[in-house]
């Protein structure tokens, strides 16, 4: 049996990509960067910014079998003393091991998706807000990727899920047409932006003129303020920040308008400061998580959270950001659907592992806490799976390797391999991996 075979068998040890956007914590305060240094062995900066921890095959941030004596001391990459790809030490992406072992992904996935996981794992560590977007569905991602190539990387979707290590704070989904009409009635600054022939013509739609209409108006008066010039979201910003600071010496400002000012602290004279009134404020405890479908605007906007998402790294921008914004695709492409978001909590699989499971067939994430002395198995699923190791150590266990991992460790699991966790202290692990409804379906 050569070594590909035999390392299509057992737990993979990955090193894995870090992104340094300007939105992360630094290095001292941020998991990421935490994460990375244990990951990788390489020394962190504590001044600089640690955003995304990257974990997957995508070419923005592929992740490496790791060489033998690599970080973490156990080599998945390497089998009886050889790297996995037969070679001598050459660095070996996941992306190119995977197309070598199509086996690994288990044949229904590899039926579906090809020769490459349907989903990418993150951790972020958000410092400051980020900007205010939209991924594209299929059809728009293949579009903006034949016409705009350096900006839209690939043309796949990117449906996504957070879920929350600390407390996690997001804009989310626009607000409900009562809460709009609040919205219009309280903040004169959009009103100046947009026009009071453009608001009126929101204050006057009932429920009873049906969702299509209330669509239509939020979509045209949306489009209007994220359009509005530089010179006139100036003024406005200014106004806004102003009469919030005087209103706040006679009465305690709302949660949204605090926000507001924090925003506009980080991004002057951004419109994605003014647009923040238009969407849901959620504030996620850790262990609760937030789904995105595409076409639906978001903004995250502090704290950390592990991420999973259908292999694509396709954003369309249009505020609160200093890349490249797309406004117009942004507004024309929103599917304007209002109300606030569903907050998932997760299943018990087990007593110490919670599933999340988002209506994609891309991915779910398990969430695994065992406390010292306790064990618990991963049953064999027929679809690939990534481990990280969040907090503590243990040892994973399949029927012909017992692996010691630690904080920082990641894994790549092939399908149909059962794993057992054990350790002797509290141990933290996240595993991503194809929807099992998916898996299930006949």
């Amino acid at each position: 049996m050569d070594a590909d075979s035999k390392a299509a068998r057992r737990l993979l040890r990955l090193t894995c990509s870090v992104q340094k956007y300007d939105w992360g914590r630094t290095g001292s305060d941020s998991l990421v960067s935490k994460l990375y240094g244990l990951n990788s062995g390489k020394r962190t900066d504590i001044d600089k910014p640690y955003a995304e921890f990257w974990m997957g095959t995508h070419e923005s941030g592929p992740s490496f079998l790791a060489k033998k004596g690599g970080a973490g001391g156990v080599a998945g990459a390497v089998v009886n003393g050889s790297s996995a790809n037969g070679g001598c030490g050459e660095i070996v992406s996941l992306k190119s091991w995977i197309l070598k072992n199509p086996n690994v992904l288990g044949d229904k996935v590899l039926h579906r998706w090809g020769c490459d996981l349907p989903f990418l794992f993150k951790v972020l560590s958000v410092a400051k807000a980020l900007s205010i977007q939209a991924h594209p569905d299929k059809e728009l991602a293949k579009t903006l990727h034949k016409l705009l190539p350096n900006v839209y990387k690939d043309d796949n979707h990117k449906p996504e899920m957070a879920l929350a290590i600390t407390e996690f704070e997001a804009l989310c989904s626009f607000i409900s047409l009562q809460e709009l009409k609040s919205v219009l009635q309280n903040v004169p600054e959009i009103v100046e932006l947009v026009g009071s022939e453009e608001a009126n013509r929101v204050l006057h739609v009932e429920m009873q003129d049906g969702e299509e209409k209330a669509k239509f108006v939020l979509q045209s008066i949306f489009t209007n303020l994220m359009t509005a010039s530089m010179e006139m979201t100036t003024k406005a910003t200014t106004k806004l920040k102003s009469r919030l600071h005087k209103e706040s010496q006679v009465r305690p400002l709302t949660e949204k308008e605090q926000l507001v000012l924090r925003l506009e602290k980080q991004y002057p004279a951004d419109i994605g400061v003014i647009a923040a009134f238009f969407f849901n404020y959620v504030k996620l405890n850790p262990g609760q998580a937030l789904y995105l479908g595409a076409n639906e605007p978001h903004a995250y906007i502090s704290g950390e959270c592990i991420e999973c998402m259908a292999t694509s790294d396709n954003v369309v921008r249009a505020g609160l950001t200093p890349k490249h914004r797309d406004v117009q695709t942004l507004c024309s492409m929103l599917t304007y659907k209002q109300g606030f978001p569903e907050i998932l909590k997760g299943f018990p699989l087990s007593p110490y592992i919670t599933r999340y499971l988002p209506p994609f067939d891309e991915f779910e994430v398990d969430c695994c806490i065992l406390p010292k002395g306790t064990s618990s198995v991963f049953p064999a699923v027929s679809g690939p799976s990534i481990f990280l190791v969040s907090d503590g150590e243990g040892s994973m266990l399949t029927a012909s390797h017992n692996d010691a991992v630690a904080k920082g460790d990641v894994l790549f699991a092939p399908a149909n391999t059962e794993i057992s966790i054990t350790t002797s202290s509290k141990l933290q692990l996240y595993r991503a991996g194809v929807n099992s409804r998916f898996l299930q379906t006949v």
